[in-house]
């Protein structure tokens, strides 16, 4: 069976409180999200590399398909291949090489805490459904910036306290109900997603955003400015 054919049936979603949570793949775009204690810091692991790290690479990469080689901690020709087959899923940069990026879509980088929260599939694509409506021609770290903002609010005591509560918060989020909200959710958007929920937060641990051009409102405007990404103002 082929990588792709494996994760087109891969559906099930497994949930613990120490291994990774697994979201279906669509249109060719890694869709995962995962839950798992983090190591403190992940370097750069390239062929020549070993160690602990190329490791956590492997199982990772053994869990998901990509690789059927021996966890011996050592970055060969096998591990690099199945590293690159995995970015070339994801459309992220395929060069063979675990850095930055390609840690965080394996659910390897963020901080050292762990988080107790999961989200199950139909969370994902509702996240990324909002990012779109939302933020539809920003910039990419505008995007994830978006997912980031609601993801704070659901860790905020002030806010509702699941993903759909503070999507669907009446006066939240007017795209749900306007156009925006029916259109075709952008493959940009599915990405922001994930970068969102694996700890990515280009919004400063900002609650609130705002478009200084589209909105009056009083309230938004007096809230403290962290952050300003493309027509977005990320608010305290």
């Amino acid at each position: 069976m082929t990588v792709n054919k494996a994760f087109k049936n891969f559906i099930a979603i497994f949930v613990s409180l120490s291994i990774l949570l697994s979201v279906s793949v669509a249109g060719g775009i890694c869709y995962k999200v995962f839950a798992e204690p983090q190591k403190s810091s992940y370097a750069v692991s390239k062929l020549g590399s070993s160690g602990d790290e190329v490791k956590s690479i492997q199982r990772k990469l053994s869990s998901l398909g990509y690789y059927n080689g021996s966890i011996d901690g050592i970055y060969g020709s096998a591990t690099k291949t199945a590293v690159t087959k995995f970015q070339r899923n994801c459309g992220i940069t395929a060069d063979g090489i675990c850095g930055k990026t390609t840690l965080l879509y394996l659910g390897l980088g963020g901080s050292s805490s762990s988080s107790n929260t999961t989200y199950s599939n139909s969370d994902v694509e509702l996240l990324a459904k909002v990012i779109s409506a939302e933020a539809r021609g920003e910039s990419y770290e505008g995007q994830v910036a978006v997912g980031a903002v609601i993801l704070n609010r659901v860790k905020h005591p002030s806010f509702p306290d699941s993903l759909s509560g503070v999507i669907y918060q009446n006066g939240a989020f007017s795209c749900v109900n306007d156009s925006n909200w029916h259109a075709a959710v952008a493959d940009s958007a599915k990405r922001a997603a994930v970068d969102a929920l694996n700890g990515w937060d280009p919004s400063g641990g900002a609650i609130y955003y705002y478009n200084a051009k589209k909105t009056n409102d009083s309230f938004m405007h007096s809230r403290p400015i962290v952050k300003v990404i493309g027509d977005h103002r990320f608010c305290k």
